[in-house]
């Protein structure tokens, strides 16, 4: 937390002036003082991002900095949570309360909730097409269900699926910045991400760093997280944590703290590429850590569940997490998202008592 604005800045410039309190270097603190960019950087109205940080300004002073504000903001938060205690916590909830959420009105929303998500090696125009069609004719064939909530693919096709999408209410998301590893060079995240809003992109999915983040370089992070941010301006951005990789409920909790400091619309479990995606435990440590931000800040951060959830079971638990720690106003699609497209025929198989398989 920066304690007094009008006296602490990183922005590093000489003759900038904050007027009741606000950088005129763009940068964004909510009403708890929460810091979401450490540069000034400028946008055109193409989407291309130029960079004005004047990163030549006493460079380690501008480190230790951020290094300190990062430090003291993390420090507001408990992220002492046990590993044994996220997995009973979110077992005991599950157990308690999963059975009354198992309804058609539940699943007719986690149905809603779905990204449709084709992230393959083997993706072409043609397969990447094909999906939108099918998201195209989907109020045809099921009339009484909702649609998707969004078409989940790599940038190169942000263009084909937004030229193609004609169903209401469904929209563009593309994962930029490396994805999935994240291992990228960040002028090159912030061009793929930049690109992929000018091609139709309207919500955007990126990894956070876990090699970096696991090794306390949060100040890299932060400055890649800021810059993607700024980039989406009022679109979505997705931060996925990739909680498999994290290695205790403790990290997972400060990688979710972290990540809405640094701009998170959104944060999401796991790639889906590695072994260990979405868990219970997992979940309910990134809402714990959703209340508590909000409860400092007043931000209003999503959660998308993606990696491994593939039965209506599965489906039910979750929304179960969110809705017994969040509450009922987490319960909408700007809110909750789940990453599994598998999921789709199975609930839509449920639904109509049938054996879908229509995406």
């Amino acid at each position: 937390m920066i304690p007094e604005e009008k006296e602490h800045c990183c922005c590093h410039g000489e003759g900038h002036s904050h007027e009741d309190g606000h950088c005129c270097h763009n940068h964004e603190h909510s009403a708890e003082g929460e810091h979401h960019c450490c540069h000034n950087h400028e946008h055109g109205a193409e989407g291309g991002h130029h960079c004005c940080c004047h990163h030549g300004h006493d460079a380690a002073a501008e480190a230790v900095n951020l290094y300190n504000l990062i430090n003291d903001t993390l420090a507001k938060y408990d992220t002492s949570i046990g590993d044994e205690q996220a997995y009973h916590a979110a077992a005991g909830i599950v157990e308690k309360h999963a059975a009354a959420n198992n309804t058609a009105d539940v699943k007719r929303f986690l149905l809603g909730a779905v990204e449709l998500t084709s992230l393959k090696v083997t993706d072409n125009e043609e397969s990447i097409l094909a999906m939108v069609e099918k998201v195209n004719g989907f109020a045809d064939a099921y009339p009484e269900l909702p649609n998707v909530a969004a078409v989940c693919t790599y940038p190169n096709y942000a263009s084909l699926v937004s030229q193609s999408l004609e169903a209401d209410e469904v929209s563009v998301t593309c994962v930029c910045g490396g994805f999935p590893s994240s291992q990228m060079l960040p002028e090159i995240k912030c061009v793929e991400t930049s690109l992929a809003l000018k091609d139709g992109a309207e919500e955007i999915d990126t990894v956070l760093p876990v090699g970096k983040f696991l090794s306390g370089d949060y100040e890299s992070i932060a400055e890649d997280l800021t810059e993607m941010k700024d980039i989406c301006g009022s679109r979505k951005l997705k931060v996925i944590l990739e909680t498999g990789a994290l290695q205790s409920a403790a990290n997972i909790k400060k990688a979710a703290i972290f990540a809405m400091y640094c701009g998170a619309d959104f944060i999401k479990t796991s790639t889906g590429k590695i072994s260990v995606g979405a868990t219970p435990a997992a979940v309910y440590v990134m809402c714990t850590a959703i209340k508590d931000y909000f409860d400092k800040t007043g931000n209003r951060t999503g959660i998308k569940i993606a990696g491994g959830v593939k039965t209506v079971e599965d489906a039910v638990a979750y929304y179960t997490i969110v809705k017994e720690t969040l509450g009922s106003e987490w319960l909408t699609h700007d809110l909750f998202r789940i990453g599994a497209s598998s999921l789709a025929n199975t609930l839509i198989s449920d639904l109509t008592d049938g054996n879908a398989n229509y995406f």
